[in-house]
């Protein structure tokens, strides 16, 4: 008897709900993403809790597994099927996945504060209708400018950040960058100034894995 889909817990358009979406494609793993209602309040409900203790998205389930981080959960997905889809994903010996981690923590460390401090300026203050902070936006972007100079350096000597295949350190770049480039922001990933780092959006964004999670986040 074939094994239940794993549970995916939250709405597509969030990015950390799409960084597990888009490892679930590339490991070629069947899911059922369950909507949760943000806005009611969902998410803080005791059901909700007991599988994300603190009441954010995504929150995932394995069966009788639970877990949260959409980093952790991916680092969980490419380990148990390590022989299904992109095999690669998170390296194949101790050295690739060293390198792999410590991209995703720079990614996590360095890149994500800056990016998803513009994210919600940027994308999503317009559309609750919230004012945006003119001096938060101007602080991040020359945050993430500088972030953006070393991958560019980074990137003229490997075609991927962990070296030269994709891996999960380029993966979970896509969510906040998908949500920048049609913003302001969007230059620094395609402007002249960093051809490396608009080469390697290119190769990224158009992966099949995450192209059918942008088709999810449409049909939201």
């Amino acid at each position: 008897m074939a094994a239940p889909p794993v549970k995916v817990y939250g709405p597509a358009m969030s990015t950390a709900v799409s960084r597990v979406l888009a490892c679930l494609f590339e490991k070629d793993i069947h899911f059922q993403l369950v909507p949760v209602n943000m806005s009611k309040g969902e998410h803080k409900k005791p059901d909700f809790l007991k599988i994300q203790p603190f009441g954010q998205v995504p929150a995932f389930q394995d069966e009788d597994i639970s877990l949260f981080e959409s980093r952790a959960i991916c680092r969980y997905i490419c380990e148990k099927h390590a022989d299904k889809g992109n095999k690669g994903l998170y390296g194949t010996n101790p050295l690739a996945k060293a390198s792999i981690d410590q991209w995703l923590e720079a990614e996590g460390q360095t890149f994500n504060p800056p990016s998803s401090t513009l994210v919600f300026q940027l994308a999503f203050a317009p559309r609750m209708k919230i004012q945006q902070d003119e001096g938060a936006i101007k602080l991040n972007q020359e945050k993430l400018k500088k972030v953006l100079d070393l991958y560019d350096t980074r990137l003229g000597e490997t075609r991927f950040l962990a070296g030269d295949e994709f891996s999960l350190a380029d993966l979970s770049h896509l969510p906040n960058t998908q949500y920048l480039i049609g913003t302001e922001t969007g230059e620094l990933f395609t402007s002249d100034a960093r051809k490396n780092v608009s080469r390697w959006w290119n190769q990224i964004s158009t992966r099949d894995s995450w192209k059918k999670v942008v088709d999810l986040q449409r049909g939201a």
